[in-house]
């Protein structure tokens, strides 16, 4: 018969024969892929881990200064020591036994610039004493020793002796080179480091030190890191990237593995459906309902055992080629390496029959409960679409639908407020296909009637007599258009959201940002007539705030959202002073008036008192400061813009451009959101990949099972052409129900995030749905079913031809 059969044996057990073979492939293909790419991805997020900067590879260990963190960062900032703090410390640590030397490292803003134009990659100095610490050693020349003489790699082509322009926070300046390294750096004399940098986040330990000794002197003061640890000391801007790497291969995980249970249950609930008959003959010969489910999960074992085996190593294989292409689209930093490691293959080999069995848990509780009575019945017609289980579940994923986006309005996380979008999304995506068959028949008769003629009644007719095999068939299409639809719709509106209310806070007729450097020098922005943005990180406790620099008295000129609620932010001229949000002053307790001692770049503790509480809505930081205070307490801090009354000034300085304001509400987070996009593309693709794969495999499987009644079709006097037709108009009216449902889902789940963006952004949101690649998907969808039921339909038509028609 081609399906499972039990049968007695000796001993009154039942033993197992062969299943279906389309049903078995199907499942195959899809725990295959699945494991993968959870394979695939675990390799390459256990890879992601961090690495040591080569300016610390000759310590034997480094004092890190305390990491504080913050609500809307995930990842700590370390608090600088001052300038007292840090020698004390240095002093202390450089006489413990087996230490040689104890260096503090200064590192601030340098940017050298070659043919009018700043060095991309080159944004950071130290101190000479720091080149110790690598160890780099020179090549030619001799060390910096005094104000604007600097060591650089040779790689610029600049030869001892040769003048060469660098930027700092103040501005360009012209230094002599004293010496070459073969390395991208930049050294200046320690004295001119601590200029630029008093305060200090690292002190380098070289020698063989006694590390209980060190951690005795250290205490709470910092933390002492040694191999691979000193990874944490790489650049912000590599973790933030390695960061960001890791969000996106855990969402593709998640994603893979929530896609593969899914189309594994669909493809078993289908198979079982079909099997109901013979379960049914099953029973009436003696099986029992835990000899049935013992016979399913057997099956699923047998699937996804093997399955897993080869998705193990076929992920393997696609991991380790892909570090350069991670590293390319700038989702993990320069010298990321994947390397094989044994946790991600046990989790792959573990999760390929784990998926198996919960993708036939609920196919093997069905096929318990067929009666022995189903086996005399002859007709294919579903008593009953929909079960009280099956309602109760599609209700509570509709539930849990609306708590996710009651938490994504509520949340103040970014972060938390797209995985509960993202949750909300699946557990509607869940629902849709759980009341799926409910709702069916009444989209049968509405999208049927497309199909003119006889061929569109039998097509109708069919449709809706076997209402779970339509809804089984629409599944796969309506994961791949619901996921494809809120990924892209979500980001797309997200982005918007974001550039309009940043456009809306600002009242300019231009603005003036950098141009190939991190940030604005001093020298850039003198003589503008606009409002400068200096932004800085201030310390209170184990916190890190946001602040922004600015001239309090063209302040209101140009934010034409920002509201003040209570003080004066004229008072910022006052030394000392600050305004901050009125979340972060519900936070800390603070009012007008309270004083509160915090810490800034260069360390020092300074009692700050609180001249007025602003809205959120419209102002830049947390905390609002005098720019000529922000200055004198953080020497490499750089302006993020300027925001210009007028058109803005001809002629600009090196490193900086003007743009209008569209442009720079769409600049401010331009690389984060490129980032976005590729995790965006990476997500669709594994969706839409996996939902070709199974929509395939789901319509093949169908049409299969199906075999006999193409052969009464045929034998009753249709003709091949008809049939083909038949097949492929209801494989198309199946995915066409799917992209419908699918599209729906995507749709309230968009309209929830939109909801939560305008509580967090503060501004009118627009819905973006990109519906030219919601066109195509679809298209695709319709077209991948119909071909995927007239290919195994034409060999069944012409087999039909050699045999009699099958009785009912």
């Amino acid at each position: 018969m081609g399906a499972d059969v039990l049968t007695a044996g000796p001993a009154g057990r039942f033993r197992r024969a062969a299943a279906p073979h389309g049903g078995r492939f199907a499942a195959f293909w899809a725990v295959l892929t699945g494991t993968l790419l959870v394979t695939a991805s675990l390799l390459l997020h256990a890879s992601a881990g961090t690495r040591v900067p080569d300016r610390f590879a000759g310590t034997a260990a480094v004092v890190r200064s305390p990491d504080v963190t913050t609500a809307a960062d995930p990842i700590p900032v370390p608090r600088p020591w001052s300038a007292e703090e840090a020698t004390a410390l240095t002093r202390r640590l450089a006489a413990v036994q087996g230490v040689t030397a104890a260096v503090p490292d200064h590192s601030f803003y340098a940017q050298p610039v070659r043919h009018g134009r700043a060095v991309p990659g080159l944004t950071e100095g130290q101190g000479w004493a720091s080149a110790a610490l690598a160890p780099y050693r020179l090549i030619a020349g001799t060390p910096p020793q005094r104000e604007r003489e600097v060591v650089v790699d040779r790689a610029l082509g600049v030869p001892v002796g040769d003048g060469l322009t660098v930027l700092t926070a103040t501005g360009a300046s012209r230094w002599t080179v004293t010496g070459l390294v073969d390395a991208a750096a930049l050294y200046v004399s320690d004295a001119e480091a601590r200029r630029l940098a008093p305060g200090v986040r690292a002190i380098g330990l070289l020698g063989a030190p006694r590390l209980p000794a060190v951690n005795a002197v250290v205490g709470a003061a910092g933390t002492v890191v040694t191999g691979a640890e000193r990874g944490t000391l790489e650049p912000r801007a590599d973790t933030r990237l390695r960061w960001i790497g890791t969000q996106v291969l855990t969402a593709v995980s998640a994603l893979a593995a929530f896609a593969c249970v899914f189309v594994v249950a669909a493809t078993f609930t289908f198979t079982v459906n079909q099997r109901r008959r013979e379960l049914g003959l099953l029973r009436a010969l003696g099986a029992t309902p835990r000899q049935v489910r013992r016979t399913v999960y057997r099956d699923a074992l047998r699937i996804g055992v093997p399955a897993a085996a080869l998705g193990v190593l076929l992920g393997a294989l696609v991991a380790l080629p892909a570090d350069d292409l991670l590293v390319d689209a700038g989702l993990e930093p320069a010298g990321f390496r994947v390397g094989l490691r044994i946790w991600p293959l046990l989790v792959g080999l573990t999760a390929g029959p784990i998926v198996a069995l919960l993708g036939s848990g609920a196919a093997a509780r069905r096929a318990a409960r067929v009666r022995p009575l189903e086996a005399l019945r002859t007709a294919e017609v579903e008593e009953r679409a929909m079960s009280r289980t099956r309602w109760a579940a599609g209700l509570a994923a509709t539930a849990g639908s609306g708590l996710a986006g009651i938490i994504a309005v509520t949340t103040e996380n970014l972060s938390d407020l797209a995985t509960a979008a993202l949750l909300g999304a699946m557990a509607l995506v869940v629902a849709a296909t759980l009341l799926a068959p409910a709702v069916v028949p009444v989209l049968v008769r509405v999208l049927g009637r497309a199909i003119p003629g006889v061929l569109g009644t039998v097509v109708r007719g069919s449709a809706r007599v076997a209402v779970r095999r339509t809804a089984s068939t629409a599944t796969p299409v309506l994961l791949t258009v619901t996921f494809a639809v809120f990924i892209l719709g979500n980001v797309q509106t997200t982005t918007g959201a974001y550039a309009a209310a940043r456009e809306a806070a600002v009242r300019a007729g231009a603005v003036l940002v950098p141009d190939g450097t991190p940030g604005l020098t001093d020298a850039a922005v003198a003589g503008t007539q606009g409002t400068v943005l200096l932004p800085t990180r201030v310390y209170v406790a184990d916190t890190v705030l946001t602040a922004v620099g600015t001239d309090p008295d063209r302040l209101g000129a140009v934010a034409s959202r920002l509201s003040v609620l209570s003080g004066s932010v004229a008072e910022l001229a006052e030394p000392d002073t600050a305004a901050v949000r009125r979340s972060t002053a519900e936070r800390f307790g603070w009012r007008v008036g309270t004083s509160t001692r915090m810490a800034f770049a260069d360390g020092q503790l300074t009692p700050l008192r609180v001249v007025a509480v602003v809205a959120d809505e419209g102002a830049p930081a947390e905390l609002l400061l005098d720019r000529r205070m922000v200055r004198q307490r953080d020497p490499s801090a750089l302006a993020t813009a300027v925001l210009l009354p007028g058109p803005g000034p001809s002629a600009t300085p090196p490193g900086a451009a003007v743009v209008d304001v569209a442009t720079y509400a769409a600049r401010a987070d331009a690389e984060e959101d490129r980032l976005v996009w590729v995790f965006t593309l990476l997500l669709v693709g594994v969706s839409a990949g996996y939902g070709a794969l199974a929509v395939v495999s789901t319509v093949a499987l169908a049409t299969v099972t199906r075999a006999r009644d193409l052969r009464v079709l045929r034998h009753a006097g249709a003709t091949r052409r008809q049939v083909l037709v038949v097949v492929a108009a209801e494989s198309a009216l199946a995915a066409a129900i799917g992209a419908l449902l699918g599209g729906l889902a995507a749709l309230l789940a968009l309209l929830g995030s939109v909801g939560a963006l305008r509580e967090q952004a503060g501004a009118h949101v627009d819905l973006v749905v990109p519906w030219l690649t919601v066109a195509g998907i679809v298209v695709l969808c319709l077209t991948l079913a119909a071909a995927a039921g007239v290919v195994p339909a034409r060999r069944v038509v012409v087999v039909s031809l050699s045999r009699p028609a099958a009785g009912p």
